[in-house]
């Protein structure tokens, strides 16, 4: 429980502090032992690390039945400048179990180049005794020392999965699906209209004195909202969508107080200003609806890239719509009223542009297609359209109607449990490979925020090994500790403060 709510080792004196008081009220017959129980610092660092060595040692054990695997990488920074990358497996047995574990975390002292980062993932994949045929996809997040072709991480990769004897490999390599559509979102900035309000919003939030008379007015003007949410870099990113729909609602309020306090700003009160700022809040929303949807564990690489394809088709028919002044899908610029045709002519011309990053950014993707559709609509693929091994399944399984009506009853990705290996080896072997996709680094991500919470400034002597051991307990999702055959391969301990 300390591992996984992040807290310090030393949590563990205040816990039993509070179990000996406990007991004192509730059961005083008791109270020696409780006594008993062992819950210093170094006791809890020592069994947080046979709790990680249990799942460490399970995870092992499941990877030996991987029939296809892939690897998720990240690279950033903790507390004491150490370059820490974060290695995230998702695998698939026989049986089509998916299993997407943290991996290591390795610890990068001098440079952080691309053959660093290889050399690290290399030493990982043979300690846990991961066969390189079986790897399917390297997940990274883009930057250069990942995938550049030559001394990148990708690149070196693909060098080494060459180099094997054994033939047939077939590696893809994924730019991370969050981060594309993040790239996406920045190309649409409307720098005319994010300078006015980031710099309003800093002038008001920024000042203790211009806060607290902010937020005295909007109760005087009986406001709806009672607050102007702040901007930072990393908040802006995350939820510019909500700051810009506060920014809108009290645009009124702003615009008066900021007169109040001689800084007008006439663009606040502008027609073609107000237009271009509910369009911004418009579509904005839209993009972190698509990148909510994009975000979590455990996720099939098919169904994120069906959201992705899902968002270009309402942008084709959001720019037909805005050309022909239909704003039923922007409901912060249609309660504008009349909107000048001009201005949605403009904003036709922002999705054309923004349909094209999309185009340009997903072209990888767009590749794998084939393969999507062979995973996702079995029966609805042409047998052309695939490759010549797996022909001859598929039809017989198109013409099986028997499995055609389990489809219908159980969907993907439960349907291909039915399927028999003797009858589909090929094509179950095709359903493991997408299966075991990455289609995000999000489980990265992720993990460097409890990185950050666990080695902050406070802990920043926190060493590899009890780094390591709690991280894998906060990350871990399927696989649990068996304390129970921990506990009966230890020796009772004794706490030294009560021993006889």
């Amino acid at each position: 429980m300390i591992a996984k709510s992040s807290r310090p080792f030393t949590e563990g004196s205040f816990i039993k502090e509070c179990i000996l008081t406990a007991s004192d009220i509730l059961c005083p017959n008791q109270k020696k032992l409780f006594e008993g129980i062992s819950l210093s610092a170094y006791t809890v660092a020592s069994r947080i690390t046979d709790l990680a060595a249990n799942v460490e040692m399970q995870l092992t054990e499941t990877a030996m039945d991987f029939e296809a695997f892939s690897i998720a990488l990240d690279e950033s920074t903790d507390a004491s400048d150490t370059a820490q990358c974060a290695v995230f497996i998702r695998g698939v047995d026989h049986n089509l179990n998916v299993t997407e574990e943290f991996l290591e975390l390795l610890p990068l002292k001098g440079t952080t180049t691309g053959c660093d980062l290889f050399q690290a993932l290399e030493k990982c994949i043979e300690k846990y005794n991961l066969p390189w045929d079986k790897l399917v996809s390297l997940a990274t997040d883009g930057a250069p020392s990942m995938c550049c072709q030559n001394v990148g991480v990708v690149g070196l990769v693909k060098n080494k999965l060459n180099s094997l004897e054994t033939a047939g490999i077939n590696f893809t390599s994924i730019h991370c699906i969050l981060h594309q559509e993040a790239l996406c979102s920045k190309s649409l900035q409307m720098k005319e209209v994010m300078d006015v309000v980031v710099k309003t919003v800093n002038y008001i939030r920024s000042r203790g004195l211009n806060h607290r008379q902010f937020t005295s007015f909007l109760a005087d003007m009986e406001s709806e909202y009672g607050e102007l949410i702040y901007h930072t870099e990393v908040r802006w990113r995350l939820s510019r969508g909500k700051v810009l729909r506060r920014f809108f609602a009290l645009r009124h309020e702003i615009a008066s107080f900021m007169t109040m306090k001689n800084k007008a700003v006439p663009l606040l009160t502008d027609s073609t200003f107000q237009c271009n700022l509910a369009f911004l809040t418009d579509i904005t929303d839209h993009l972190n609806t698509l990148n909510i949807k994009l975000q979590g564990k455990q996720q099939i690489i098919t169904q994120m890239y069906d959201s992705v394809k899902s968002f270009r088709v309402k942008l084709r028919l959001w720019m037909k719509q805005l050309g022909e002044g239909i704003l039923a899908h922007f409901s912060t610029l249609n309660s504008l009223g009349k909107v000048e045709t001009k201005c949605l002519k403009e904003y036709a011309d922002l999705m054309s542009e923004l349909l094209q990053q999309f185009d340009v950014l997903f072209a990888d993707f767009k590749l794998l297609e084939p393969q999507f559709q062979l995973f996702s609509t079995p029966f609805a693929v042409e047998i052309d359209a695939i490759a010549e091994e797996l022909q001859m399944e598929l039809v017989e399984l198109q013409c099986d109607t028997i499995l055609k009506q389990k489809y219908a009853q159980v969907g993907i990705p439960e349907f291909y449990t039915f399927l028999s290996r003797e009858r589909f080896p090929r094509l179950l072997s095709a359903t493991a490979r997408t299966l075991a996709m990455f289609g995000s680094t999000f489980a990265c991500e992720q993990f460097f925020s409890s990185m950050k919470v666990n080695k902050s400034v406070l802990r920043s002597q926190l060493t590899k090994e009890h780094l390591q051991a709690t991280l894998r307990l906060v990350s871990s999702h399927k696989i649990k500790p068996n304390i129970d055959a921990i506990v009966d391969a230890k020796r009772c301990q004794v706490s030294s403060q009560y021993r006889k």
